[in-house]
């Protein structure tokens, strides 16, 4: 089965490359941990919509001693349209008070440095990484890097972290910075998550039994 998820990966990665070549998020940002807070925004929530809050937010806002100073309350009604924007303040704030004790404010190069940054895990962490610095240390496994692997029966996991371990033994590392943007793209532009019919669609033509399969979010 390994195999066969291998030879599968290597035809997605290739269309994959094809169709998105540049690596670059849809979330706006100015400043580096600006794009830290966009992310941790984006849990659970469309990048229109963070980008909609932050217009204004990021006006203010911009580098971590900013964050730091929030007012929650504040803060709270800023970033109110996005989904659990109370817990997101709460990590905002937090992990830019770390940045600034323990960082001098900068955002870190490493992974195991990220996530120690409240409201930072694996996912965010490398979507930070491969934006802000070109650092490919993972797969970032978002909601549709998990609808797209079990709907190509690339993992049997369910796990976002898990998922992207799956993912990684699958794809070479030199390729990893294609598989996240491209599948959000693919999945945001030209797959959706609903039922439909995608028959023709370039990834459905690598593996058709995938017009069947329609993971529920999780």
């Amino acid at each position: 089965m390994q195999k066969e998820r291998k030879e599968r990966m290597a035809q997605l990665t290739k269309a994959l490359k094809r169709m998105y070549p540049e690596q670059k998020t849809e979330l706006n940002y100015d400043t580096q941990f600006q794009l830290v807070v966009a992310v941790m925004l984006s849990a659970q929530c469309t990048d229109k919509k963070v980008n909609e809050c932050t217009q204004g937010l990021f006006k203010k806002y911009k580098i971590p001693k900013d964050f730091a100073q929030a007012n929650p309350v504040e803060l709270e009604k800023q970033i109110s349209s996005v989904t659990f924007y109370r817990n997101k303040t709460k990590h905002v704030i937090a992990a830019a008070k770390l940045l600034v004790a323990d960082f001098d404010g900068e955002v870190p190069q490493s992974i195991s440095e990220l996530i120690l940054l409240p409201g930072v895990a694996y996912k965010t962490a490398n979507v930070v990484l491969g934006e802000l610095y070109g650092i490919w240390e993972g797969i970032a496994t978002d909601t549709h890097v998990r609808r797209f692997a079990l709907r190509f029966d690339l993992t049997d996991n369910k796990e976002l972290t898990k998922i992207s371990k799956d993912l990684e033994a699958l794809v070479p590392k030199k390729d990893w910075r294609y598989i996240n943007n491209g599948f959000v793209l693919y999945g945001r532009y030209i797959c959706s998550a609903r039922p439909h019919d995608c028959v023709e669609h370039t990834l459905t033509k690598i593996w058709p039994k995938a017009v069947n399969v329609w993971p529920k979010a999780k």
